[in-house]
């Protein structure tokens, strides 16, 4: 395979991963709208909304021009072993059943903001029975796949500034809101579970 095609499949598989994605947790979000109803963003604050557009945007377009026009991240390019960006294809491949399993899980309960809804259930089973942020943790994965993918610096950039970001501003708050919802049974359910990764040693609880 000479370097020409290999790049073109390299782009190929990246399209295809994030589309899929892309289109897993559009379909299972835009029918939680229908059925529950959607909270808007403007009521998160002026913080959250910037702060998503700070690194939101370049995001989108880093991983819109790479099968499109790649020759715009040339800048950023790494010289990686195709080993490496072939995990990268395999963990990418891996998250598409990932996410389903995720939204069937979570349900209506799946917010597009930090909020939670007046009528929101406290999920944990499926993933949730370990982590209480499966979703931040498959978007994670999902930016590295892509990243070792195209062999882009600025978009494995983004697999470090995103789960920081989450994990200093955007979980604080929401779990906030969640104990504020459900209280000593938050509180409990944190206790044994992980945010992002399963805690070690620590038996799961029940199912609701």
């Amino acid at each position: 395979m000479n370097t020409a095609t290999g790049e073109t499949a390299y782009r190929v598989a990246f399209a295809l991963i994030l589309f899929s994605c892309l289109g897993v947790s559009a379909t299972y979000r835009l029918r939680a709208r229908r059925e529950a109803g959607a909270i808007p963003r403007r009521n998160e604050g002026t913080e959250l909304i910037l702060g998503r557009l700070l690194f939101g945007l370049p995001l989108a377009f880093a991983l819109l021009a790479y099968p499109i026009r790649p020759d715009w991240l040339a800048w950023s390019r790494l010289d990686l072993p195709g080993w490496l960006r072939m995990s990268g294809i395999v963990m990418g491949a891996a998250l598409i059943p990932a996410l389903v399993w995720m939204f069937r899980s979570i349900g209506n309960n799946i917010s597009e903001t930090v909020l939670t809804r007046d009528e929101h259930k406290l999920v944990t089973h499926g993933p949730y029975r370990w982590v209480r942020h499966p979703l931040y943790t498959l978007g994670s994965l999902l930016i590295l796949s892509l990243g070792l993918i195209s062999a882009s610096g600025f978009i494995l950039a983004f697999a470090v500034v995103i789960p920081a970001g989450m994990a200093l501003v955007v979980v604080p708050q929401e779990e906030a809101h969640l104990v504020g919802a459900f209280g000593d049974e938050y509180r409990s359910y944190m206790t044994r579970t992980g945010r992002f990764v399963p805690k070690l040693g620590r038996g799961s609880g029940p199912t609701t």
